[in-house]
């Protein structure tokens, strides 16, 4: 640089890569939880490890353990599931089992945990004592909320749940071709009146 001349003037960093490390942050970790889904599904908890599951993820072991601790921290990550369940509050006693059945449709065809976590169930302890978890802390207070008789309520969200999930288990991970080639409004149609009797009838 001559004497006289000037310097250039910085040039700021563009908002793309000023900071780049918060969407790394969220990539890393989506990432590392569908490797782990995967991994515990088909491994087992006992049997997964988090060598694996970060080879699975292509990172280094040492990001998994940054990110979620241990293995018992990565797998109450993976398995953390939220059911969105509406506000019933706000719904007509004899829709209940109509926007129950639809709001699972939307669950199951958009959320890839809860169908992992429904494999994990099928085979594993670990994964049928946290499928049990999520179904008791989120579907039995619909229950409740509806039913004739709140002592009921276990009962009528057990049978609920065995007609949620085994739609699920027949449509989206066996995929058996009468069930998958259904669409949702005749899942709806079949599924429905069921759940509805479940949830409001008066016990047989």
């Amino acid at each position: 640089m001559t004497e006289n001349a000037l310097p250039s003037p910085a040039i700021p960093p563009s908002p793309a890569s000023a900071d780049p490390s918060p969407r790394r942050s969220d990539a890393t970790r989506a990432g590392i939880l569908a490797a782990a889904r995967e991994r515990f599904a088909t491994d087992g908890y006992e049997r997964a490890t988090i060598r694996a599951i970060a080879r699975d993820a292509n990172i280094d072991p040492s990001m998994v353990m940054r990110y979620y601790g241990n293995k018992e921290g990565l797998f109450a990550a993976a398995t953390s599931v939220d059911l969105r369940i509406p506000d019933f509050g706000a719904v007509a006693r004899e829709d209940v089992g109509r926007v129950l059945v639809a709001h699972f449709l939307d669950m199951w065809e958009d959320a890839d945990a809860l169908t992992a976590l429904l494999r994990m169930g099928m085979t594993h302890r670990a994964g049928a004592e946290r499928m049990r978890e999520v179904f008791a802390e989120q579907v039995l207070p619909v229950a409740r909320a509806v039913c004739p008789n709140p002592a009921e309520a276990p009962t009528r969200a057990a049978l609920c749940a065995a007609q949620l999930l085994g739609l699920a288990l027949t449509r989206y991970v066996l995929r058996f071709p009468p069930s998958a080639a259904l669409t949702r409004e005749e899942i709806t149609g079949w599924l429905a009146p069921t759940v509805q009797r479940y949830l409001t009838a008066e016990r047989p």
